[in-house]
């Protein structure tokens, strides 16, 4: 998918709260479960299974709902590795690769302000 339609794709998106980038950031990837999602994929996670075995423990219906949720708005993409029975590999678009500044933003604040965090080991590769 080119940049341009996983622009379009996003823009054609409706966000209900209001036209602010914010809270149109956080209608899109605010919720509970959504950037750890991203966050595995940028740290190599592509597999389903990967996703489940995170240290959160992401329940099966909502990581396959939100999976849905990120391809639908362009920020991953979703390839066959298996056919029987068939299974997929996930992996961040362009768009998707954008929000790494805020992972990693995220990350530092979060160590630097959280007593008890732990620097994740891939952070910044």
């Amino acid at each position: 998918m080119t940049k341009q339609k996983q622009q379009k794709q996003l823009k054609s998106m409706s966000f209900k709260r209001s036209v602010c980038p914010v809270a149109c950031t956080l209608d899109l990837i605010g919720d509970k479960w959504t950037l750890l999602i991203i966050r595995d994929l940028f740290f190599g996670k592509t597999r389903y299974k990967e996703f489940q075995e995170s240290t959160e423990k992401i329940p099966t219906n909502i990581l396959a709902s939100r999976l849905q949720q990120l391809k639908k708005a362009g920020l991953i993409t979703r390839t066959p590795y298996q056919k029987r029975p068939l299974r997929h590999a996930y992996q961040l678009t362009e768009t998707g690769r954008s929000l790494g500044p805020v992972i990693k933003a995220i990350v530092n604040w979060g160590s630097e302000q959280l007593p008890g965090t732990i620097l994740p080991d891939k952070v910044g590769k």
